[in-house]
């Protein structure tokens, strides 16, 4: 019996997000939209400091579930609905 992905618990496909990555210089990252009355950022980083960047929406099933077969490799979603993409470098941590 194969088991596909979407038994998976979805909790293996989000991403916990510490918030808005933040430039050398300072920057917070830019706001490309809101969804749900908050704010998307452009890119995130998470509490061990990996970036992600936003790609779009994620898309849903007929049942409400995500689909999280439609993600690519490297693609997280964040709630409430969120795709974003690793960036593969971390951000300095700083004091």
């Amino acid at each position: 019996m194969l088991i596909g992905a979407r038994s998976i618990p979805i909790e293996y496909y989000t991403l916990r997000i510490a918030g808005p990555a933040v430039s050398q210089s300072g920057a917070v990252s830019a706001i490309v939209g809101y969804l749900a009355d908050r704010p998307i950022f452009g890119t995130v980083a998470d509490s061990s400091g990996t970036r992600y960047r936003y790609v779009g929406l994620a898309v849903r099933l007929p049942d409400g579930r995500y689909d999280v077969e439609s993600l690519s490799a490297g693609e997280w979603i964040v709630e409430p609905g969120l795709i974003y993409r690793s960036e593969g470098e971390r951000e300095e941590l700083t004091q």
